[in-house]
């Protein structure tokens, strides 16, 4: 089986912000946390506030848990709740953020140089990952990942992720139903050729 690493949130160290609006979870640093090229964390907000910066990313965001958030784009709001489909957006926008029921937890896919995505789960469909990414899949609930005879139980709010992922249609098999069960995620390196 293609070597995977299976990342937990709930053993992963919380980073406060700086403005003290929430904290971070990293589940994914690579190739590392200081010059990170693919980053995938989960976040808790607790304040209304503006997004951070991040120039040159190509950021994706949605939300696992809490009412909601109202976003203030310079030409767009927007309101997302658990279960709305992924925003991808450019990370040097810093839209306001206003929580629209108290806190919330989120999940960001952020790229900088290269492609990647985000895309929903839609369970007992299969999803293949694009060629020469790195890819996995972050369960909002407990449940089983498997591709052809190979499985991996998951717990809720994991992260199974493959630096070389295996071929195939991947399924994920959820153990309890709900609005928005996981998200495929990809990265595709800068440079890097099918």
């Amino acid at each position: 089986m293609n070597t995977a690493s299976i990342v937990t949130v709930d053993s992963t160290p919380a980073t406060p912000w700086r403005n003290g609006g929430g904290v971070t979870l990293e589940l994914l640093a690579w190739p590392g946390p200081a010059d990170w090229r693919l980053r995938i964390s989960v976040a808790d907000i607790a304040v209304d506030g503006p997004f951070s910066a991040f120039p040159g990313v190509r950021r994706w965001f949605t939300l696992l848990s809490g009412e909601g958030v109202a976003l203030d784009f310079a030409d767009h709001p927007l309101t997302l709740r658990p279960g709305d489909a992924p925003l991808a957006f450019d990370g040097a926008a810093t839209p306001g953020c206003r929580l629209t029921g108290g806190p919330v937890r989120d999940l960001n896919l952020m790229v900088r140089g290269g492609t990647g995505g985000m895309a929903a789960v839609s369970p007992g469909a299969a999803w293949s990952a694009p060629a020469s990414a790195q890819a996995g899949l972050f369960a909002r609930v407990p449940g089983r990942w498997r591709n052809g005879d190979q499985q991996r139980p998951l717990p809720a709010l994991s992260l199974l992720w493959f630096d070389a992922p295996p071929p195939g249609g991947w399924r994920f098999e959820p153990d309890v139903p709900a609005p928005a069960v996981g998200w495929w995620l990809h990265h595709i390196p800068e440079g890097t050729r099918p």
